[in-house]
Formats: structure tokens, C-alpha cells, sequence
């Protein structure tokens, strides 16, 4: 099926987020703040500035606070517009980027990631779609999912971002394996979930952004579990490939895998002394801290 213009994107953030507890305990992981924005805004933004207009979360317990993050909160804005606060009302209204869809699907159980955009598949119906892991942050000048969605539609097949990775942490990461020398884009010819050391060529890793045909559903809908006893996004992938061509794309970017702690903590540094506000300052602080 060929690729047309993406406006439909998959948040999966049902998860635990064990790794981060106890904060995580009563707070979703996707609302780690990153400076002063959490992870799951980063990552809406990063679609919207892709064109992509509807917005699935697929929550579980305890994520009401993302459905409210991107609500209107009325008290807080007359109460800042009240005081004159504009910049503030400002900031909270930029929260939700403008002429987005925001759609709430619950997962009832934790399933894995294929069962979660799984359970996206009667709000996608026969379009194509967009997956972003908000545990995965990527700063780049021109955002990673509008790389992605620029080159489908010239290529019209699904596409998936990689990055190199060490050949010790393949066993962190599904990983392609791929044909062609076209530089950073690459037709796959196998994708693998955690591949030990030395069982693959290959070190490019999945990371979390992907732009794929419904075809996906009709694997996901068939797909045992995998790995972790979870059905995996990565075995459907697989199958997909006798189907239809997937591309795998080295995205411009730099990736923070905010899924663990040493990952986020890095992303907190390089995004301070990038902030317009506090960057100088932080700056110096780290400098004198040496």
C-alpha cells in the first residue's frame, strides 16, 4: 500500500515506568520534565511539526495527567490572564499545539508495544500512521518526524528510524539489517528483537519513531508473543517485510533515551544550555562546578 500524507500519530504510553519509580509510582513517565516541557510534549510537538494533526495516546492506569497536560485548563488561564501574566498564558496555552486532535484510547492490559498500536487500529482504520516513543527524545534542526514523513511520501513505502549503536548494546534494540548504499536510507531486509552480540552483521538500531501501512494490523492481530512475552512491534515488522518494501532512514538528530535515568539526566544538561532562559546560567554553573 502506498504511502500518503501521515496525519495520524500513536503515542503508546501505557507503560510503568518502573525504571524511574518512585516518582513514577503516581506520575506517568511521559511527564518527566525535561527543563520546563515533559517528555510527552516534546514528542507531540515533534509530530504537529510534521503536519500530523491526530493525535492517539494509548494510555493505561494512573495517565490521567497527560489527558489534562493537553486539556484547557480554564482556572489557571483566568487566573493569569487576570494578573497580567501574559508570557505565562502564553506558555500554558503552547502546550497543545494548535489545530491538533488530541484521541484517548486505554489499553487494559500491558501487552507490549504491538498491542498497543494494536489498539489504535479503529481511529487509524486504512490510512497510514506515525509511532513516536516519547522515551525517546531527539533534538534536531529540523525534527525527525518530519525527515520521516518527507521522505515516505517520496518513497511511498514504510519507513522506520535507526541509528548506529555500539555492536556490545545490539541486545538493547531491534536492530535492521539492510541493503543499498544510498547513505542514510536503506531498504530492510531483516529486522531481529535484541539480537545477542555477534549474531548480526548489522548495528543499526531501532529507535522510537516509525511511519507504517495498516498492513501492520493484519500481523499484529495474528502475532504471538515474543520476546519479554510481549507481542512486539519488531515481529510484525518482520512480517511486513514479505509483504510490502520497509525502509529503514539514519535520521539527522541527536537521541536521548530517556528511558533510563543516565539518558534522561543527559537530556536535562544538553536542553538547559540550550534554553533561552536559564542556558547562560546553567552554563556557568556547570562550569564552576569543574
Amino acid at each position: 500500500m502506498a504511502v500518503g500524507r501521515v496525519t495520524k500519530a500513536v503515542f503508546p504510553v501505557a507503560g510503568l515506568g518502573s525504571r524511574f519509580l518512585p516518582v513514577t509510582k503516581a506520575s506517568p513517565k511521559e511527564m518527566l520534565p525535561v527543563v520546563d516541557k515533559p517528555l510527552i510534549q516534546y514528542a507531540v510537538e515533534e509530530a504537529a511539526a510534521a503536519g500530523i494533526t491526530d493525535m492517539i495516546f494509548i494510555t493505561g492506569r494512573n495517565k490521567r495527567a497527560i489527558e489534562d497536560h493537553f486539556d484547557k485548563a480554564y482556572e489557571l488561564e483566568t487566573e493569569l490572564a487576570a494578573r497580567h501574566k501574559n508570557a505565562l498564558l502564553e506558555t500554558v496555552q503552547a502546550a497543545t499545539p494548535p489545530g491538533i486532535n488530541c484521541i484517548y484510547i486505554r489499553q487494559p492490559e500491558a501487552l507490549g508495544l504491538g498491542h498497543a498500536v494494536l489498539c489504535a487500529e479503529p481511529v487509524i482504520g486504512a490510512q497510514p500512521f506515525a509511532v513516536l516513543l516519547a522515551d525517546d527524545l531527539i533534538d534536531a534542526s529540523v525534527p525527525v518526524m518530519r525527515q520521516m514523513t518527507e521522505i515516505a511520501a517520496r518513497e511511498q513505502y514504510s519507513l522506520i528510524g535507526v541509528m548506529q549503536v555500539p555492536a556490545t548494546e545490539t541486545a538493547n534494540y531491534g536492530v535492521v539489517e539492510t541493503e543499498g548504499t544510498d547513505g542514510r536510507l536503506n531498504r530492510v531486509t531483516q529486522i531481529i528483537e535484541k539480537p545477542k552480540p555477534g549474531t548480526t552483521p548489522s548495528t543499526l538500531a531501532v529507535v522510537g519513531r516509525y511511519i507504517l501501512t495498516p498492513r501492520i494490523f493484519y500481523h499484529l492481530r495474528s502475532m504471538p508473543a515474543g520476546a519479554g512475552g510481549e507481542i512486539q512491534l519488531t515481529d510484525a515488522i518482520a512480517r511486513l517485510l514479505g509483504d510490502e518494501k520497509v525502509l529503514a532512514y539514519e535520521f539527522e538528530g541527536r537521541r536521548y533515551d530517556c528511558g533510563n535515568k543516565l539518558g534522561y539526566l543527559e537530556a536535562t544538561v544538553e536542553l538547559a544550555l540550550k534554553h533561552p532562559e536559564v542556558g547562560k546560567g546553567f552554563a556557568q554553573f556547570l562550569k564552576h562546578r569543574q
